[in-house]
C-alpha cells in the first residue's frame, strides 16, 4: 500500500485537481483507492459530487472521535475510488484539538485498520503547515509537491522541505518527496520552460516527465463533480493525467529493480 500526500501550502497549484484525478486513474486501471480530504474548503469531496454538510459524517467528526472511519467512508461514482469527505467544521479542528495528546497522529489512529484494504491512499492536504498538514504527513509516508510552472512556484518551497525535515525525524522516519507534478503548463510561453527548467534544476530526478498541461476541462470536470476521465475523456486534461498516473505506478517497478 501506498500513502500519498499531495502537498503545497500554496493555494490555486493543482493539488486538489491531481489528487482527485490521479485516484481516478489509478482506480481506473484496476487499483483499489482511497482518498481522504483533509482541507476545510472541501474541494476534492467537491470535486466528486459529495456534499456532507450538516450530515456529521465527515473526517472532521472523525478526528473528534464522533464517529468510525467505516461510517464516514463514502463510495464514489468512479469502481474502486472510495473518499472520507470533508466539510466547512474541519476549519474548527485545530483549536477543538489543541490540548488532545497525540493531535498530529490522530487521523491516522483513527483510519489505520482500514488501509491494507487499498493499494494506495492519496490525501488532500490544505494549504498551510498546520495541525491537518501534520496528520496527513504522519499518515502518508510518501508527498508529492504540484508546483505551478509560473513565475512564483518555487517561492515558499524551503518551508515547506524545513517541515519535512522535522516531520521526517520527530514522527515519521519513512517520510519521503517521491514526485514534483508540474502543473498548468503552457509549453508556448518562454516563461512556462524557464519555470520548469528551475523546477528540473531543484529537485533533479525526483520531477515526473509528465507536465500538467493548462486546461479549461480540468476546471469545468470539478464544477460538474467529475474526474476528468469521465467529464473529458480526450482532453488534454485526461491524457495528462492518466500518462503521470502510469509513471507514478512505474516508480513501484523502479524500487522493486533497486531492491533486487
Amino acid at each position: 500500500m501506498r500513502s500519498i500526500a499531495f502537498i503545497n501550502q500554496k493555494g490555486g497549484v493543482g493539488k486538489t485537481t491531481s489528487t482527485a484525478n490521479v485516484g481516478a486513474c489509478l482506480a481506473a486501471l484496476g487499483k483499489k483507492v482511497l482518498l481522504i480530504d483533509l482541507d476545510p474548503q472541501a474541494n476534492l469531496s467537491i470535486h466528486f459530487g459529495v456534499n456532507v454538510q450538516g450530515k456529521d459524517s465527515s473526517v472532521y467528526h472523525l478526528m473528534c472521535g464522533k464517529k468510525k472511519a467505516s461510517e464516514v467512508l463514502i463510495k464514489t461514482s468512479v469502481s474502486g475510488l472510495d473518499i472520507i469527505p470533508s466539510d466547512i467544521d474541519l476549519a474548527s479542528a485545530e483549536v477543538e484539538l489543541v490540548n488532545t495528546v497525540g493531535r498530529e497522529t490522530i487521523v491516522k489512529f483513527y483510519i489505520e485498520e482500514m488501509l491494507d484494504m487499498y493499494d494506495y491512499v492519496l490525501i488532500d492536504c490544505p494549504p498551510s503547515l498546520g495541525l491537518l498538514t501534520l496528520n496527513a504527513l504522519t499518515v502518508a509516508n510518501e508527498i508529492f509537491i504540484p508546483l505551478q510552472t509560473e513565475f512564483f512556484a518555487l517561492q515558499g518551497v524551503s518551508k515547506l522541505l524545513q517541515t519535512f525535515d522535522v516531520i521526517k525525524k520527530r514522527l515519521n522516519s519513512k517520510l519521503e518527496i517521491t514526485g514534483i507534478i508540474p502543473c498548468m503548463y503552457d509549453s508556448r510561453t518562454k516563461l512556462g520552460q524557464a519555470v520548469l527548467d528551475k523546477i528540473k534544476e531543484y529537485f533533479e530526478d525526483k520531477v515526473f516527465a509528465t507536465n500538467i498541461r493548462k486546461n479549461i476541462k480540468l476546471s469545468e470536470s470539478t464544477s460538474h463533480g467529475m474526474p476528468i476521465t469521465e467529464y473529458a475523456p480526450e482532453s488534454n486534461g485526461a491524457l495528462d493525467y492518466q500518462a503521470l498516473t502510469k509513471e507514478i505506478i512505474a516508480q513501484e517497478e523502479k524500487y522493486l529493480k533497486g531492491a533486487a
